[in-house]
């Protein structure tokens, strides 16, 4: 085999390995800017040159001179010469080239017009010569040395790299590479299918296997029958050889039918034990780390918060655990769009941030965890939040709901308007917080995949979008129950418990029918008229199932268990049960019949919706706060974060016209400062708490006076909580009221 040969043979595998390397290349060079973070800079020159050197052994040069550019600028910032923001846009943006590159194999070879142009720019800023196309032999001994070596590490099947296997993780990476092959995911399907169903198969041979013990154990019984009836007969002594030659055949026929049917379960339960293994092993064969995905979110971050002109700082954890490949896509779209939506309008612009005492750089977060065979996927950020009053109101100017409806609606069910088909347009997405565009996308794209998405959300503070999914889509363990004659499942990891109800154990809240669990009340529900099915409670003790989704939890009285297994999972088939409330998909069981599953997410909505009904809704608690300076600029800084905070405020300038109008009108507490003219806050203070109209009233001293003697004045004044100015924030001033009011 020659060169040129050889060289051919390896462009795929270059072009596999240099898209991981050109990935690893931009999550390292996304913390150059991070001064604590000093190996990133080596990490950036490790893998560039290793990228240089295979790329020119292959002939590649468009790329070699590309990544011998990007090295040159990332020499000069290291040494102070060039800005190192200027440095990572710049890298980042090589890095898109070189990945255009290996997508265009010729211009990977010679370079093109968008390639040179781009090693132009990195010359330009980095103050070195554009690096040649077609390097000469004499380029560097190493480089020299590891071409030589070339057609050896070819012929063994291997890309080469700048340190042996044995001495770097690269190397280590590459062994396990050689121990793993590529398979098409349709087969992986196809394989997962078939395993689920073997599974099944082989669980109804076992329940025949149960079948054919009990028909022989019938037919032993009848034999001992038949064998006291001979004894009756030949109870005069006549001849018994005939009789005890039956009875001898008789129990041979027992013992070895006895014994087939040990073997044969024997044999059963070792196929099932294969059978789960194989399930099992294919499933797992199906996953694949979310950090594939994962690792463009830090980049893709980046430029939208620079395209925002804001900061915006992401962490991701737990990124190792594994998903089902056939997920990713679907999960790409869900989890890029709530984080643009967390840039481009949960996360509050610098001087916002500053203005409200938060970090200039807002703060993004994906955290994922595993609860059995589920996922837990929790997008944070740390911005302005969902304000109900404005998803109220936007919710009855476009005519969706009654004025009545909404003022009745608790805040958490006003936040779930926002999964409404086209409830927001961007305009009013501004307004509301940044949320709403396409949220219900998300939402059928995660409930089609048989996961629940929700959101949690504090105006001012921040929001968090919850999506559970199951980690593969060929197996899931559920817990079947039974209705009638038909057998409901539902996810296992969201069951709490099992229990029977007894009747001295139901109670009413608000109207709810309700039972005491594990300290709390909880609503207890019937499975089947929930479902618009027929029936009801049919036992003086029903058996229920407690069920728990984030901080919900509900009872659900059904007509008895069935078992708790893995399945294979199905989607819907036909238009009966294809997009039907409250049905996630099927799954076969051993007796024939198919087992719906249930979207729980659906159910404890609709459980929700019954106990509403019945419970008096809770008031939005929205403040009125009287804020008191003698500072223009204070107060206006302490009326934004109270407006922030989604509260109304007033004001006044010193104490005696805050005394006029405590007297004159009502307010839920008092922010004061403590040096003022005529009245200062701490007279201020003891005449409020001296007065019986307004003792109860929370006041909140704001003072620049910080030393231990000033807090005890204030507190000797009877103020309920003293607060630093220059301390002030908008997470303190929230958890301040909250715990005052």
């Amino acid at each position: 085999m020659d060169t040129e040969a050889i060289k051919k043979s390896l462009l795929k595998k270059f072009q596999e390995v240099s898209a991981d390397r050109l990935q690893k290349i931009q999550l390292a060079v996304l913390q150059l800017e991070k001064p604590e973070n000093t190996l990133a800079a080596d990490t950036v020159a490790r893998e560039l040159h290793t990228m240089k050197g295979e790329a020119r052994m292959l002939g590649l040069s468009g790329i070699g001179q590309l990544a011998h550019a990007a090295e040159d600028l990332l020499g000069s910032a290291r040494e102070g010469r060039t800005s190192t923001r200027v440095a990572t846009d710049l890298l980042l943006r090589a890095c898109d080239a070189v990945s255009d590159l290996l997508e265009d194999m010729p211009g990977a070879h010679s370079g093109t017009s968008a390639s040179f142009a781009m090693c132009e720019s990195l010359a330009q800023i980095s103050g070195n010569p554009v690096p040649a196309l077609h390097p000469g032999a004499s380029h560097s001994p190493a480089l020299q040395k590891t071409a030589a070596a070339m057609p050896t590490a070819a012929e063994n099947g291997k890309m080469p790299t700048a340190a042996s296997p044995d001495a770097s993780p690269e190397g280590s990476r590459a062994a396990l590479q050689d121990r793993s092959i590529r398979v098409n995911v349709e087969v992986l399907d196809s394989l997962g299918l078939m395993a689920g169903d073997l599974l099944v198969e082989s669980a109804r041979a076992r329940l025949r296997t149960s079948e054919l013990n009990g028909i022989l154990q019938r037919f032993s019984r009848i034999g001992d029958r038949f064998l006291r009836f001979g004894e009756i007969a030949y109870s005069d002594g006549e001849d018994r050889s005939t009789l005890d030659q039956l009875e001898s055949d008789l129990h041979l026929l027992r013992d070895d039918a006895f014994r087939f049917i040990r073997r044969n379960a024997d044999g059963q339960n070792v196929l099932h034990g294969s059978l789960s293994q194989l399930a099992d092993n294919v499933a797992h064969a199906r996953l694949v780390p979310l950090s594939t995905v994962f690792e463009a979110f830090p980049r893709a971050v980046r430029d939208m918060a620079s395209q925002q002109g804001k900061e915006v700082d992401l962490s991701i954890e737990n990124a190792h655990l594994g998903v089902d490949r056939s997920m990713l896509s679907d999960m790409r779209d869900v989890l890029v769009h709530l984080l643009r939506n967390a840039v481009d309008h949960g996360i509050e612009g610098s001087s916002t941030r500053a203005q409200l005492g938060k970090s200039a750089a807002g703060q993004l977060q994906i955290r994922v965890q595993a609860d059995g065979d589920m996922l837990h996927i929790k997008i944070s950020d740390d911005g302005k939040g969902i304000d109900p009053d404005q998803l109220r109101a936007s919710a009855v100017g476009k005519g969706i709901l009654s004025a009545a409806q909404v003022a009745a609606m608790s805040d958490r069910d006003v936040i779930d308007l926002i999964f409404l088909p086209g409830f927001s347009t961007r305009q009013e997405v501004t307004e509301l917080s940044g949320r709403g565009v396409g949220m219900d996308v998300v939402k059928r794209k995660v409930e089609a995949l048989g996961g629940s998405v929700a959101v949690n959300t504090r105006v001012a503070r921040g929001t968090t979008v919850m999506i559970r999914l199951p980690q593969s889509l060929a197996l899931m363990r559920v817990l079947l129950v039974r209705l009638g004659d038909d057998v409901y499942g539902m996810p296992a990891a969201d069951v709490e418990s099992v229990r029977r109800i007894k009747p001295t154990e139901k109670l009413e809240v608000f109207g709810t029918v309700a039972i005491q669990h594990r300290g709390r009340p909880t609503a207890l529900i019937s499975l089947g008229p929930l479902l618009g099915l027929n029936g009801g409670p049919r036992h003086d003790k029903p058996p229920a199932v407690v069920i728990r989704l984030g901080d919900d939890r509900a009872a659900l009285v059904v007509d008895g268990l069935v078992d708790e297994r893995e399945v294979a999972v199905k989607p819907c088939g036909g238009d009966l049960l294809k997009g039907a409330p409250f049905i996630a998909g099927t799954a076969a069981i051993e007796d024939g019949r198919v087992a719906v599953l249930l979207q729980l997410r659906d159910v404890m909505t609709e459980v929700r919706r019954l106990s509403r009904t019945a419970m008096p809704a809770p008031a939005a608690k929205r403040l009125r706060l009287l804020i008191v300076d003698d500072s223009p600029i204070a107060r206006a800084t302490a009326s934004a974060l109270v407006k922030a905070l989604g509260h109304a405020s007033d004001e006044a300038q010193d104490g005696e016209e805050a005394y006029a109008k405590l007297r004159a009108q009502s307010f839920d507490a008092i922010l004061t400062d403590v040096q003022m003219p005529k009245m200062d806050g701490f007279t201020l203070t003891r005449r409020v708490k001296a007065a019986a109209t307004t003792s109860k009233l929370p006041v909140i001293i704001l003072s620049s006076l910080a030393s231990p003697e000033d807090k005890r004045r204030g507190v000797d004044a009877g103020a309920d909580a003293y607060l630093i100015k220059g301390e002030l924030g908008v997470e303190t001033l929230a958890e301040t009221l909250d715990r005052l009011t």
